[in-house]
């Protein structure tokens, strides 16, 4: 069976469209299962309705015809159940839908299952015989199976299917992919598609405007690409068997191929540039291998996909460097890096949009440092097309308009400019202090790692760092820096900010953020070895790191420590030993040091119940949101297929929150959040309430959520988090909020428009 299930879903994989993909699986499906007919309905949320996308058995007229209601008939049964429907004689099932002149009068056995896609009923496959049997167990199990499978496959088709009408003329006015909010704000732009070197899937289609230059930097590629074979091949001749070294000679001859390299000629005379017309090539030689019965033959499918990526790579390094960016540029890919971001000039950087990624991946992190709007997790989805499209990005809701219609694009341009206008009136808040009418004050800071954020940081009116993320001066190279390196770079930062306070994380690496250089293979890296949990075991790591900080420090006072991924009290120790030991070296050695404060990072549900035994130890505390979301909930924020599942305004995070700020207070220490939290004014207006005394973030929101506390009184504040933690659902706490900020007139921070 697995073997079956295998070829079904590889060939539907390769179908160009959804209607193809429909016609594949009810043709194999009835072929595997020795069945009469096999149809697949798939659903029409804006009709609400089932409609037959593909039959092997009933008349070809009713594709696209027949349409159920959600709730009608067997298949509106199997869907609202969401569970399999096995019956010997459909007619006589009270919710049997009979349907005049589709040639359904012979079929009696049924059997059908609903496709799922991420909890959503994407449609339901349904089998059918002339004989009134049920179907054996082993036949259910299998359409189960092969649901299962296929759901991701069909969404994939489906959302290349909506793409395509998005591209229609007449059809845009109000269509959209919906993502994730990634980054607020909204831009009309034009969008780059950004894919991975070796990822032919992902290569856009673009036009030729030189064929022969085109044809030649192509032909160029393949040699080299069969000249590196045979040097490998050659190189490895003394080590390998001469069956695996027949296999470089079978690759060098298989790249150098007439039927590759002419097909791919004639797809560049046709007008795509070399890596797509190389792509349709790989693709149309894969199915050929994918459909043959031999499992030997079909599996020479991944060597054609090896060669090509192989050629791909060729092809583009002097493409990179020279690639032109609109003016307004938008960039798509499944995730998109700080490289390629660094690519664009700045001043034509518009928006971001990924397939991938989630609200907190480093991407939309980026994009609102940046103050870009971004959408994040659109889902699968072939990017190619949409290369030199114009698109409308709401950053607010999550929506991505491909080609939008002139009205719309009218509208977006105009909210654009509405934006830049409370922006602009924000600008003149830059020297007020963010006090609340009855008097409390809250500090702003801003997170950084870079000098280069510092400028714009005190542009905006930051009254310090309170997340200095000392990480960036060591993934930003080949192996440790130094102790005078570190120090260099801490004094400019400390400097920069004097008197302000500057607090500095110690360094936090693993989970999503590897050091190049010092690589940990895990399981589970965000349950692994990170954090302080990495640099307590290689103290010479975090004795360097005080001991810069310290000589950094001289002379000015404004630094502070804060130690990350803290879960037990033996972390804080030894870290304080270490403190400890780099302050009295340094004494001995001339330098006046003197001791900072130091402090913990609240992003643990450990660190959450263990307050009363942190504050005989630390000075302030700092809670991370984004990780504490991320375990309190089990949610990888990384993570696509959870993503939605991530939300900071959760009760249960809401409450750890407000019980750290409690006990805390109890005991006199402070605490500030450095969470995207803090720089959501929603979340602001909450964290008033609780009476959190600094809140750092990107530099762009800091205008925002100083307009929030010299709104709100804190007073009023409390009273929002009285009623917020009798709450049970997210959603209810974020209209809470956002009713709040709308009676007071600040709906437009929120959202695009004022």
């Amino acid at each position: 069976m697995l073997e079956t299930l295998s070829r079904i879903v590889q060939a539907v994989s390769t179908a160009s469209d959804l209607d193809e993909a429909a016609r594949i699986i009810v043709r194999r499906v009835k072929e595997a299962m020795g069945v009469n007919m096999c149809s697949v309905f798939l659903t029409d949320e804006s009709a609400g309705q089932y409609v037959l996308m593909a039959t092997d058995g009933l008349a070809p007229s009713a594709v696209g015809q027949v349409r159920l209601a959600q709730g009608e008939g067997l298949v509106g049964f199997v869907g609202e159940h969401q569970e399999p429907l096995n019956v010997p004689d459909a007619p006589v099932h009270p919710r049997f839908r009979f349907v005049p002149g589709v040639g359904e009068e012979g079929f009696r056995a049924f059997l059908g299952v609903p496709i799922i896609h991420r909890g959503q009923v994407m449609g339901v496959l349904i089998a059918q015989r002339t004989e009134a049997t049920a179907f054996s167990e082993n036949e259910s199990s299998f359409l189960v199976t092969i649901a299962a499978q296929l759901a991701g496959v069909i969404n994939h088709a489906a959302m290349d299917g909506s793409v395509g009408k998005l591209l229609e003329e007449g059809t845009r006015e109000a269509r959209f992919l919906p993502g994730i909010p990634g980054a607020s704000g909204v831009v009309v732009g034009t969008i780059a598609v950004v894919f991975p070197q070796a990822t032919l899937e992902s290569v856009p289609n673009r036009p030729v405007t030189d064929v022969a230059t085109e044809s030649e930097a192509f032909r160029s590629a393949v040699a080299r690409a069969q000249e590196e074979l045979q040097s490998g091949g050659a190189q490895l001749s003394a080590k390998l068997p001469a069956e695996e070294q027949a296999l470089f000679d079978a690759y060098v001859m298989l790249a150098g191929s007439e039927s590759l390299v002419s097909n791919t000629v004639q797809r560049i005379e046709a007008g795509n540039w070399a890596p797509g017309a190389l792509r349709d090539t790989i693709a149309e030689h894969a199915a050929v291998f994918e459909q043959m019965e031999d499992p030997y033959l079909r599996a020479r499918a991944e060597d054609i996909r090896a060669i090509g990526r192989h050629i791909l790579v060729r092809l583009q390094p002097d493409r990179h460097a020279a690639r032109a960016y609109p003016h307004r540029c938008v960039l798509l890919g499944e995730e998109i890096s700080v490289a390629e971001i660094a690519a664009v000039p700045a001043e034509r950087l518009a928006g971001i949009v990924c397939t991938g990624g989630s609200a907190l991946s480093h991407t939309a992190i980026l994009a609102r440092g940046l103050g870009v709007p971004a959408v994040m997790g659109l889902g699968e989805l072939s990017v190619g097309p949409l290369d030199g499209r114009e698109v409308a990005v709401d950053g607010y809701q999550g929506r991505v308009y491909i080609q939008p219609s002139a009205s719309l694009r009218d509208e977006y341009r105009r909210l654009a400019a509405e934006e830049t206008a409370l922006n602009k009136g924000l600008e003149a808040l830059r020297e007020l202090p963010a006090e609340t009418p009855d008097g409390a004050r809250v500090a702003l800071y801003i997170n950084g790692g870079l000098l280069a954020d510092i400028p714009a940081a005190l542009e905006a009116g930051a009254e310090g760092v309170g997340l200095y993320r000392t990480e960036f001066a060591f993934m930003a190279r080949e192996s440790f820096p130094g102790e005078d390196e570190l120090y260099r770079t801490y004094r400019k930062a400390l400097i920069l900010f004097a008197p302000r306070p500057v607090t500095m994380r110690t360094l936090d690496v693993g989970g999503d953020k590897p050091l190049p250089y010092f690589k940990v293979e895990e399981a589970n890296p965000f349950l692994g070895w990170r954090g302080i949990r990495v640099t307590t075991d290689h103290p010479e790591i975090l004795l360097t790191q005080f001991r810069a900080m310290l000589r950094a420090n001289v002379g000015l006072g404004n630094l502070r420590i804060l130690l990350p991924m803290v879960s037990k009290m033996e972390e804080v120790d030894r870290a304080a030993g270490l403190l400890d030991r780099a302050h009295r070296e340094l004494l001995e050695e001339g330098w006046s040091s003197t001791k900072p404060l130091l402090g913990v990072m609240i992003e643990t549900p450990a660190s959450v119940y263990q307050i009363a035994a942190l504050v005989r130890r630390v000075d302030f505390f700092s809670i991370g949101t984004n990780d504490l979301t991320q375990y309190l909930l089990v949610v990888d924020r990384n993570n696509a297929l959870v993503a939605g599942l991530f939300d900071s305004l959760h009760p249960a995070v809401l409450r750890a929150i407000d019980q750290v700020v409690e006990e805390a207070h109890h005991w006199g220490k402070s605490v500030s959040v450095c969470g995207e939290m803090a720089g959501d004014p929603t979340a602001a207006l909450m964290l008033l309430g609780m009476g959190v005394e600094g809140l750092s973030m990107s530099g762009p929101d800091l205008p925002r959520v100083k307009q929030v506390i010299r709104t709100f009184s804190q007073a009023h504040a409390r009273q929002l988090v009285d009623q917020i933690l009798l709450l049970e659902d997210a959603n209810e706490v974020r209209v809470l909020l956002t009713d709040a900020l709308d009676r007071a007139g600040l709906g437009g921070l929120v959202r695009a428009g004022q």
